[in-house]
């Protein structure tokens, strides 16, 4: 049921190029009682999910690293980010969609994965939900040498890190990615690695 403190008075299409962006008005009621007017782009992408993969035994985790075009317009020199793996749901339920993209990007085909959270990561603009993934990994699961699917223009490359040097990436600044520090943040708290 619609929060009655909320009414959407009109939607406009801007671009469904890529996704979707719109243009929304909103009505909403403010504390005091008062309604005010907000105009809004929103970007639907759809709801993704990302995985951090440890090894336990090793102290390692599986990372990847791929061309960004939003980080290299905004000042990341390479374009190159350093991440978890992770995709867009594509109407897939959250587990067979992580279990799916970790084959795709990294190689590994994993058999169970457990998730540990999910989070709004733009919710100032944009609507995705990520849920986010642990999943346990070892030489065993390797089936083939990953890299993402060519037909999605994917160029990914592979990294097996020790969970110790993937850590302080963060504080020098050579993991940015937000998803990847929350879940090397998770593993870190819950002393997975």
């Amino acid at each position: 049921m619609p929060n009655p403190k909320y009414k959407i008075q009109k939607t406009e299409l801007l671009s469904d190029n890529w996704y979707i962006l719109n243009k929304v008005t909103v009505d909403y009621q403010k504390k005091d009682g008062s309604w005010d007017t907000q105009v809004r782009e929103v970007y639907d992408r759809g709801n993704g999910a990302a995985i951090l993969l440890y090894n336990q035994s090793k102290g390692t985790v599986i990372l990847t690293r791929q061309f960004r075009l939003p980080s290299y317009l905004n000042g990341n020199k390479s374009g190159l980010l350093i991440e978890v793996c992770a995709g867009l749901l594509d109407e897939d339920n959250p587990e067979a969609c992580i279990i799916r993209e970790t084959e795709e990007e990294t190689g590994y085909r994993l058999h169970s994965v457990k998730k540990v959270f999910e989070a709004y990561m733009s919710p100032g603009a944009v609507t995705e939900v990520l849920h986010y993934f642990i999943g346990e990994y070892d030489s065993s699961m390797k089936v083939s040498s990953g890299g993402g699917l060519e037909h999605e223009h994917e160029e990914i490359d592979v990294l097996e890190i020790p969970f110790a040097q993937a850590y302080v990436m963060i504080e020098s600044g050579e993991i940015k990615d937000a998803k990847t520090i929350m879940l090397l943040q998770y593993a870190k708290i819950h002393n997975l690695v």
